[in-house]
């Protein structure tokens, strides 16, 4: 075991390539799903696209697999100033999910604008930022413009949570 292990070091490529493939097996199961209620003519219906799409996610995944097992590996940027060889800086990254995550529990009970606002101000404190009223503003100002732009512009609703009746 230890010597698969020590084989497949250095080839992170195999993760993206699993993970492609899990998207392709996914992607073909939703499609097996999908109920058609009108009856249909054409030959291209509605989950044509979908299969293409699951079809060539697991084409891609295999190759890729099959280019890191021959040796091949992704190039590095060359205009990245970036040392690999430090840690992860934890002080801004934990933080940082903490905003999202808080995002993702508060958004439907308390509504797009509380917990955007708690996303957008969480993320400026995790990242350096020290003016906490300014952010503050600049994020309720960010909130709600974006409640407003989809709500208004796409006609997306997102949820008003309880500022519902007032927003």
């Amino acid at each position: 075991m230890s010597s698969i292990l020590s084989g497949l070091k250095g080839r992170a490529e195999l993760g993206v390539a699993l993970l492609l493939g899990v998207a392709g097996v996914v992607v073909f199961l939703d499609t097996n799903r999908l109920a058609i209620t009108y009856s249909q003519t054409d030959p291209v219906g509605p989950k044509t696209l979908p299969y293409l799409v699951s079809g060539l996610l697991v084409v891609c995944a295999v190759l890729l697999a099959i280019n890191v097992l021959r040796g091949g590996q992704g190039e590095a940027e060359g205009g990245e100033d970036v040392d690999l060889t430090h840690p992860a800086d934890w002080k801004t990254v934990l933080p940082l999910a903490g905003a999202f995550i808080a995002n993702i529990l508060l958004i439907d009970w308390a509504g797009w604008v509380i917990s955007g606002t708690i996303l957008f101000w969480g993320s400026a404190w995790a990242l350096g930022s020290r003016h906490y009223v300014r952010d503050g503003i600049i994020s309720v100002a960010l909130s709600v413009l974006t409640f407003y732009g989809f709500y208004l512009g796409l006609g997306i609703h997102l949820p008003a949570g309880v500022l519902k009746g007032i927003l």
